[in-house]
């Protein structure tokens, strides 16, 4: 099954992909850990898009339509995927539909309150890539990585102005997307307020309820 997941930024559609790809057997594709890759590296691509995601702004859709359609090639995805932060505007979802089209796409609807608590509070690994929140999730010892030991940080992109730029460039460019697959009767609606437990169980339900109506 091949799969879009959208929603603003804080919405957890990494955390929710990375579920349905263990279940599901699917690649979590995300354009966000493919563009941090790129710039760790310092590739070509990395060094374009460097300053646009330190920004909170949305990298250009040639570049991103190119990295996905690279990604999509590999073996790992003959069978099917999740996507996660692509596509973000229509022009990248009809080329998206010329590459490889969609079977379903899930939006998980979450209040800009709850998305600024969420991502300000966000800590990341560096080294091992696990997740932490100050509150919600913190690690045992203050500022470590409870697998490997690593020195927590925030994302350059999870500053309070930074997260206001994500949002507004969300609402103007990739909200008209709900519209866009709606009226190809590929989209379903979740709540994506409370525990990932408690929102993948209503994703399980909207999946099998859209299943039963094809």
């Amino acid at each position: 099954m091949k799969m879009v997941f959208l929603g603003p930024p804080g919405a957890g559609k990494g955390t929710l992909s990375d579920m349905a790809s263990a279940r599901l057997n699917l690649p979590h594709i995300s354009t966000g850990d493919l563009f941090r890759a790129a710039v760790k590296h310092e590739t070509e691509l990395g060094k374009k898009v460097k300053d646009i995601i330190a920004l909170g702004q949305l990298v250009p859709d040639d570049l991103t339509i190119a990295l996905v359609r690279e990604r999509l090639n590999h073996g790992d995805a003959s069978k099917g995927w999740i996507l996660d932060g692509f596509p973000r505007t229509t022009a990248q979802a009809e080329a998206l539909q010329e590459v490889d089209p969609v079977d379903l796409v899930v939006d998980f609807e979450v209040q800009d309150s709850l998305i600024l608590f969420r991502l300000t509070g966000r800590r990341l690994c560096p080294q091992c890539g696990k997740i932490y929140h100050l509150v919600t999730m913190p690690p045992a010892k203050e500022g470590l990585c409870d697998h490997c030991g690593g020195s927590l940080s925030s994302r350059p992109d999870d500053r309070e102005e930074a997260i206001r730029v994500r949002l507004l460039a969300y609402r103007e460019q990739t909200e008209p997307l709900i519209a866009w697959y709606g009226s190809r009767d590929l989209l379903v609606t979740i709540d994506g307020s409370g525990a990932p437990d408690l929102v993948y169980s209503r994703f399980e339900s909207a999946v099998i309820r859209y299943r039963q109506d094809r």
